[in-house]
Order: C-alpha cells, then structure tokens, then sequence
C-alpha cells in the first residue's frame, strides 16, 4: 500500500471529507499510475476519486472501537520523530 495514506480511523477530531478524498485521490494515483490523467480520463479518474472517497466516508463512520480516540498531534510527533531516527 502506498506510505502517503494515512490511518483516518478513531482519531479526535475525525478525519475531515478533505482528508478522506485525499486519500481517496492517493489511491487512485496509485491505481491508475499517474498523478495527472489526461484531458480523455479526467472525468474518469474524477468519478473514481469522488466513488472511493464516499465508501471510504461510509466506512469510517459505520466502524466502531472500544479504543479512546488516538490524538492527532501525539501520533504525528511519534512519526516525526521515527523519521528523524531512520533519516539520521
């Protein structure tokens, strides 16, 4: 799976619609293998973008946990500082 998508799910606040359709717009990138489709595929990648993001809506507030909600701010320096670690 491609590094860029992010986990979305039990995070207070929730993962916002502009977060989910980047995500969305990430995977398919990565499916169709480009960053920018033509002017001929741009409406399908559009559809399939806008297709993705909405299950991936659907699903992230159909899951349910018993875990406390991860703070947005703790997870990102955890990764902030694994990256410095590893790029050192």
């Amino acid at each position: 799976m491609c590094r860029n998508i992010k986990t979305l799910f039990n995070f207070e606040p929730p993962a916002t619609h502009d977060e989910i359709r980047d995500a969305a717009l990430q995977f398919v990138r990565k499916l169709s293998g480009t960053t920018r489709p033509s002017q001929r595929n741009q409406a399908a990648f559009d559809r399939a973008v806008e297709a993705i993001a909405e299950s991936a809506h659907e699903l992230l507030h159909s899951l349910e946990t018993m875990h406390h909600p991860r703070n947005r701010e703790e997870v990102a320096a955890k990764a902030k500082a694994k990256s410095a670690l590893r790029f050192a």
